[in-house]
């Protein structure tokens, strides 16, 4: 077991920021959920976008072009090996000549010995092909069955192949993400994972979190694991620009997407190297601009996570205090009822939120089976602590679809939602598909959904001034003074002062580019609205 959790330290992960002490009740905010004016543009593309509900037997070829090229802003909540194709993954590994039990289907070393083939007989094996492809996805996966199990198996089966060629795989994911027409990716990783662990053993666990942290850093120890950390990254980032040929006359579409770093701390681990990872991703965040933030992973109903999670939440907290300039996003209520015993469904999202002070919950799928969730909506919504909502993940993890899912009160106590993949790769899906779900599921208008791209982005952890002023979940997106009259498709060039923002802000940048990719798509899908 030592070893698979090793491989699976290369694994990319979300993003931590801890918050101030929520406001007092009489301060929450009461459950909204306010339609705001559109533009004619969005009218016209909204039109459109009702006709194809209404309408013809070519409809579903039309609505996927429709989802596929609605600019989508960013994806927040993407574990990297998670991402990546499962039939890449068999080429990785054909290619590297590695084998595959034959009982489990796992991806081993060679040389190939007795109860193993070589991974390459895949390429002429079709039935070795599909067995491969099922076990490392859910693909072909009953849809009445719970997929928890097989979900979470598939990452120890091919994870030693991901782990070889993190470059070539963030490659893989960065052009399926720009083809996706989004424009900025944060993904979860953990190099230098087994460097933390071996340091997680030599420190030992101390109840006393400060005295804990100062052995860690005691000698350098902490900052040699950061340097492996970043060494780790140079090399897979050189690896990335190498198959993605950028810098050449021929690059790939991932070339263009801005990526960020979340660094994973596996929350079923012994207790002393969850807060030795945690420690190394925060420290890594203020050391190095390609990371940003801290999460947990792993599944949150597992022994340990459920035994140690108010604890977890207390590393979070004071380690936040130490690392201030780390951001904080948490896996919290990936659980349904039967999942866990009743009373573990009670207060995750609660404990993330307030204890831990996450500036970003993923999943978030136990809420209204918690204690007093009104006042944990309410505090996110006050707090602009947005959701990660990754529909199909949910409901092939978990079985929570429709109605079961909080999507709408979320968004009807104002708390800021964000779409996301989680492992697209594993769950045989892509943004699209969720963007198009919520719409069908839900009802979302056109203005709507552009509103969700624009949150993928604002909640995003890239540094720099927003393009938006003040809570835009609460009041709608109106952009700063600066750039007020300005935006693309106003007729008006960026003044002086917006100009500065734009070269200031990463956050700001890619905002921008949002906005002129939306105009674009009006034009085209607007025009739709109007023909005979």
């Amino acid at each position: 077991m030592a070893a698979a959790r090793a491989l699976l330290c290369c694994c990319l992960l979300t993003v931590l920021t801890c918050l101030s002490a929520a406001p007092p009740a009489a301060a929450l905010p009461r459950p909204r959920a306010l339609p705001r004016p559109s533009t004619d543009a969005e009218a016209r593309t909204d039109a459109y976008l009702t006709s194809l509900r209404t309408a013809a037997p070519d409809a579903p070829r039309a609505l996927r072009r429709f989802f596929l090229q609605l600019p989508k802003g960013g994806d927040l909540h993407n574990h990297l090996f998670g991402a990546v194709r499962t039939e890449y993954l068999i080429a990785l590994a054909a290619g590297d000549g590695l084998c595959v039990d034959t009982a489990t289907l796992t991806a081993v070393v060679p040389p190939c010995g007795p109860g193993t083939r070589p991974a390459a007989d895949a390429r002429s094996d079709p039935g070795f092909r599909e067995a491969i492809l099922g076990a490392w996805s859910m693909r072909d996966f009953p849809p009445d069955r719970s997929g928890h199990d097989h979900f979470f198996a598939t990452f120890e089966k091919f994870g030693l192949v991901a782990a070889r060629h993190p470059g070539k795989v963030l490659a893989e994911v960065a052009d399926s993400v720009a083809a996706q027409h989004q424009s900025y990716l944060e993904t979860m990783v953990d190099p230098a994972s087994d460097r933390a662990e071996r340091l997680a053993g030599e420190v030992g666990w101390d109840p006393d979190l400060a005295a804990l942290h100062a052995r860690l850093i005691q000698g350098g120890r902490l900052d040699e694991v950061v340097a492996a950390a970043r060494r780790a990254t140079d090399d897979a980032d050189a690896e990335f620009r190498a198959a993605a040929r950028c810098g050449t006359d021929r690059p790939r579409p991932g070339c263009r997407l801005t990526v960020r770093f979340v660094y994973q701390a596996f929350r079923g681990e012994s207790r002393e190297r969850v807060f030795t990872e945690l420690a190394l991703g925060m420290r890594l965040a203020e050391r190095d601009p390609r990371f940003l933030a801290v999460s947990l992973v792993q599944p949150e109903d597992g022994p340990v996570a459920l035994a140690d999670y108010t604890l977890q939440m207390r590393m979070v907290r004071f380690l936040h205090t130490v690392y201030p300039r780390a951001h904080v996003t948490l896996h919290a209520g990936e659980l349904r009822p039967g999942l866990v015993p009743p009373e573990d469904l009670r207060f995750h999202v609660r404990q993330a939120v307030g204890i831990a002070g996450a500036e970003r919950v993923g999943h978030g799928v136990d809420l209204r089976h918690e204690d007093d969730w009104q006042r944990t909506a309410r505090t996110m919504a006050a707090r602009q602590t947005a959701v990660e909502v990754p529909f199909t993940s949910n409901a092939q993890i978990l079985g929570v679809r429709g109605a079961a899912h909080p999507f709408d009160t979320y968004r009807s106590y104002g708390v800021p939602v964000v779409l996301a993949t989680d492992d697209p790769g594993v769950s045989r899906t892509d943004i699209s598909h969720e963007y198009q779900y919520a719409a069908g599921t839900y009802g979302l208008s056109y203005p709507e959904l552009k509103d969700l791209a624009r949150a993928s982005l604002q909640y995003a952890f890239l540094p720099g001034r927003s393009l938006w002023r003040g809570n835009p979940t609460r009041d709608g997106y109106r952009p700063v003074a600066a750039c007020a009259g300005r935006l693309p498709g106003s007729g008006r060039p960026p003044g002086a002062e917006c100009r500065a923002l734009l070269d200031a802000s990463p956050k700001a940048a890619v905002q921008w580019r949002e906005e002129a990719a939306s105009v674009s798509f009006e034009r085209t899908f607007g025009r739709a609205a109007t023909r005979p």
